[in-house]
């Protein structure tokens, strides 16, 4: 009889998916013990994991590194965990799980519930943020030709989220490719300005992004803008750019404070700013154009 795994592998069974290779699948634990604790198997249905043959065990085990950059990346945390257990299900699986300290890795802890709706924002910002691996980005295959490489990008992983360039980095990525739709189309672009001085009143607003002066200015919560494109089908049927639409959401919400989106001018084309402070007090986000007639 099929593992509950080999079920999820095949589609007959649901989950919350995270990444996907050929030979090798990661999803949500449904029964986690902290969020984002992150589930990740072969295809190949084996059940005791030192079974499977050297250079599969090795292949997993990468498989499980960049998706433990992904789960990092999106779900607050100072490290990820990593353990093998192997009784619970007789399918091989590595468990992957945000840290902070070592006792969020004691599994007689108590499993805390997640909605339904957190479940799918969380899946949809790790699965934005796994890296692709060496051969999609074309890598040098010779590890020591690749070396100067890796390091100026682990230094650039490591830097701290508060951080200007960091944040503008992934904002970058995560914008890059979105489409705001209203009544016309309109391009998602990261923006970061210099701090403002006091309350962010509408005259300081208006005055940071370069809008005339006296310009209308209304906000609007986050969640309340983005609703029809962060729907499980977006707003053109495509569920990838839902995805990644809640992706930005989560990681606006997350890393940046006070979010609102502002609303610059009046029709039939509006300035949208969605706005947060960083760490530093800067603000950054992103803007886009509505066409409201």
């Amino acid at each position: 009889m099929p593992s509950i795994f080999s079920r999820i592998v095949s589609g007959e069974l649901p989950a919350y998916k995270v990444a996907e290779d050929e030979h090798h699948l990661a999803f949500l634990d449904i029964t986690p013990l902290v969020e984002g604790h992150t589930l990740v198997i072969p295809k190949r249905e084996v059940d005791y994991i030192f079974d499977l043959p050297a250079e599969e065990l090795a292949a997993l085990h990468q498989f499980a590194q960049r998706v433990a950059k992904g789960v990092l990346a999106a779900v607050p945390c100072r490290r990820i965990g990593v353990a093998v257990i192997g009784l619970e299900v007789p399918h091989a699986h590595i468990h992957l799980i945000p840290m902070n300290k070592v006792a969020d890795m004691n599994f007689a802890n108590p499993k805390i519930k997640v909605a339904e709706d957190r479940m799918k924002e969380l899946a949809a910002a790790i699965s934005a943020r796994v890296p692709a691996d060496a051969a999609h980005r074309g890598l040098p295959a010779d590890p020591l030709a690749s070396k100067g490489a890796r390091e100026t990008e682990e230094a650039n992983e490591a830097a701290a989220p508060g951080t200007s360039g960091a944040t503008a980095a992934q904002l970058q990525q995560l914008t890059n490719g979105l489409v705001y739709r209203s009544e016309s189309e309109a391009a998602l672009e990261p923006v970061h300005y210099a701090a403002p001085t006091g309350a962010l009143t509408d005259a300081a607003l208006l005055q940071t992004v370069g809008a005339d002066a006296g310009s209308k200015v209304e906000t609007q919560e986050l969640t309340l803008f983005l609703r029809n494109h962060t729907a499980d089908d977006g707003v053109l049927g495509d569920s990838a750019q839902a995805n990644r639409f809640k992706a930005l959401q989560m990681y606006l919400k997350q890393e940046l404070q006070d979010v609102k989106v502002y609303r610059v001018g009046t029709g039939p084309q509006v300035q949208a700013y969605a706005l947060g402070r960083t760490e530093t007090g800067e603000l950054a986000g992103f803007k886009t154009v509505l066409t409201e007639t």
